[in-house]
Order: structure tokens, then sequence, then C-alpha cells
């Protein structure tokens, strides 16, 4: 690999996600500190949802027939930017809400720019890509140590203000620059009619015909629904539990991600397919099990493990997803396969999570006191429910698709 193409990357991606860890953990603690109840602080979230649902249109109907990636992702960038300072002054509900649609409606698409552009400028993708993909998930990481140790001693509660979003405005604003200055990445479909269908992977659709790959969507579908209860709202239970550099603890959780992705092919091979779901599935529910019974006294080892448990919770089941869809999807619709899923997970069964976490929590709060106990237990259950169902109905079959 090419040491400059590598480093210019990596500076990407690491950009790419600390704008993302810099607003996305503790704008549920900042809403909820400026009144918005437990159904709006959901509204809000669903927002990156629906953006995450739009982006593929724009990827596919514009970026990749017209405009340059790098270009492209300056732009909207350097929107974003605009805009993300602008939610910063607003506190009115619907208008913040708005606002923060039409900031996920610039960020989103460039989470797909940021791979086409590494895609294309590496020799070989498949065995260089993740030494380039680390560097987001350390990007992550970096944003919420820079709240918790830069930010916070400048400012009190920082996680209950509006500063960690000015950081992603400040930050999203140098990443609008910088792309300016990576290599050139000119549209892959020029000239070539895209349609919806493709977008969203609708031929992929007819692989639901085998009974275990329904199974896998649906059960994807649904075991992202109380995924949406962690993203949204555990910044917000540390919070008010009084934990210390919540924002920094919850990035141990990133840093377990990068840990079982490396071991990842060790477990593949023992495990196998159903196995790796299972686990992560069944990790789901312990980590909503401790949450629930944890408190930031004695028990506060319970929420170091939920925290911990996020490396299991996410790579043995999304991205053993990924090589599952990868293993039975025939070549030609292997890259539509993999938007069909995306869109039924990262879409629609977290948009309907964002939605229904938000309403439990309003649920469960009276007084302004939050049971938060009783919260945790509701994706807990809900998850052990998806997974009994995965268990007895997914079949493992060994062929694979050519």
């Amino acid at each position: 690999m090419n040491k400059s193409i590598y480093t210019r990357l990596s500076i990407m991606m690491f950009l790419e996600f600390f704008i993302w860890g810099s607003w996305y953990v503790t704008i549920g603690t900042y809403l909820g500190s400026i009144g918005f109840s437990g159904a709006n602080i959901g509204n809000a979230y669903l927002m990156t949802n629906i953006a995450a649902i739009l982006s593929p249109f724009f990827i596919g109907m514009v970026a990749d027939r017209f405009f340059s990636s790098e270009k492209v992702m300056g732009v909207l960038h350097l929107l974003g930017a605009i805009v993300m300072y602008a939610t910063t002054e607003i506190t009115s509900t619907v208008p913040l809400i708005g606002m923060l649609l039409l900031y996920n409606a610039c960020y989103m698409p460039t989470l797909a720019l940021v791979n086409n552009i590494s895609f294309q400028q590496l020799e070989s993708p498949d065995k260089e890509f993740p030494k380039i993909r680390v560097w987001g998930t350390l990007g992550w990481i970096a944003a919420g140590l820079a709240i918790s140790f830069i930010l916070s001693p400048l400012l009190a509660d920082v996680e209950t203000t509006a500063l960690p979003l000015k950081m992603a405005a400040v930050i999203s604003a140098l990443m609008g620059l910088y792309s300016f200055t990576l290599p050139d990445t000119p549209p892959k479909n020029t000239g070539m009619n895209t349609t919806i269908g493709v977008i969203l992977g609708i031929k992929a659709i007819k692989l639901m015909k085998n009974t275990s790959f329904a199974v896998f969507v649906i059960s994807s579908m649904l075991i992202s629904i109380p995924l949406a209860f962690y993203y949204s709202f555990t910044n917000l239970y540390f919070n008010e539990l009084n934990m210390a550099n919540a924002a920094a603890t919850q990035t141990l959780g990133q840093g377990s991600e990068v840990i079982f992705m490396i071991l990842m092919p060790w477990f593949f091979v023992r495990l196998g397919v159903k196995k790796m779901l299972l686990v992560g599935m069944i990790s789901w529910i312990v980590r909503y099990a401790f949450f629930a019974m944890g408190d930031t006294g004695s028990m506060l080892w319970m929420l170091y493990i939920g925290i911990l448990l996020h490396g299991i919770c996410y790579d043995f089941f999304f991205v053993t997803g990924q090589i599952y869809i990868d293993q039975k999807s025939p070549r030609e619709i292997r890259a539509s396969a993999q938007g069909f899923i995306t869109f039924i997970t990262y879409g629609v069964g977290m948009g309907i999570g964002s939605v229904i976490s938000g309403n439990v929590l309003d649920l469960f709060t009276e007084n302004g006191i939050k049971a938060w106990d009783t919260f945790w237990w509701i994706p807990g259950l809900f998850s052990l429910a998806v997974a009994i169902i995965f268990m007895f109905t997914f079949k493992e079959e060994k062929e694979l698709a050519q």
C-alpha cells in the first residue's frame, strides 16, 4: 500500500467518525437538559435513521453519476458544519429536530463516500481497507475522550450542553476543507441509469424464498429495534447516575469492537454463522440486564461489562450478518443484497426502535423520575424473544451461492 495514500485515507476516516462520535453519543443528554421528552429524544435520533434511508438515493442518483466523491463530500461536510452550528442555537423542539434531519441528510451520504474513495484508491481493498477503517473507530474513541478530558475541564457538565455539537461543527468544517485535498475519485456510473430498485437492493428480495435467509432478514430488523435503546439513551442514563466521564467511558465499547473484530476469524471457524449470530443476540440480552441491575456503587462492574460487550454485540451479529449475506447471495446481486440489509437494519429496524425507545422512557417516567431498571428490561426481553425465535427457525446451510 502506498504510504502517502494510507496516511491521507486514514486521516479522512479518523475525521469522519470523530464528527459522528462528537454529537451522537451525548445529544440525548443535551436534549433532556433543555426539556425534551423521551419521545422527542427518540424522534431526534429517528432523523439519523430517516437520513440513512434517503442517503442511498442521493449517492445512487447524484454522486455516483455526476461528481467526484471527494468534491461531493467536501461540500456536504461544509454544509453540515453550518447546519450543526445553527442547530446549537435552537432549543424549540420541532425546529431543532428539523435541523437534525437536515444535518443528517448532509452527513449520512458521506459514510458511503469515504468507503467509495477508499475502495477506488486502494490496490487490494479486501486486505487494505480494514487497516483504513480501524481509524474510524479510533476517531469515534478520540471524540469521546475529547469531550471528557478536553471540553469537560472548560465547562462543567459539558455533556448536558451544546458544546460537543459545536465541536462536531468545527471538525466537520475541517473535514470539508480536507476533502478537497483527497485523491481524485471520479463518478463510477457516468451515463448509466440507476433505478430505485437497484438502490434499495430490491433484487435481493428474491433470496427471501429461502426460509433461513428470510428468518435472518426478519431477525436482523427485529434485533435492530432494541439496538436503538442503547444508542439513544445510554449516555443520558450514565449522566443521571452521575458516572464520571461518561462519554469517555462509553468509548470502551469501541475499543472492544476493535479487539473482537481482530478475533472474529478465529471464532468464525469454530462457531459458524448461526452460533455467532446467537452469541451476538445473547450479548444484547446480557448487556441490558446488567444495565437494569447496575449502579455506580457496588454494581458499577455491571455497567462496565455492559459497555465492553459492545464488541460482541456489534461484531458477532452485524459483521457476521454481512459475511452471511455475501455467502448466500449470487455474485451479481451481492452489492444489492448488502444495501438491502443495511436498509432493513439501520433504516427500518433502528428507525422503529428510535420511536419506541423514547415512548417507553416516557411511559416509565413519573414526576421527572425515570425508572431506568424497568426501561432497560424492555429491550432485554425483546432481544430474548428474537433470539429464541431465531434459534428455533434459522437453519445454517453449508453450501454457498455462486
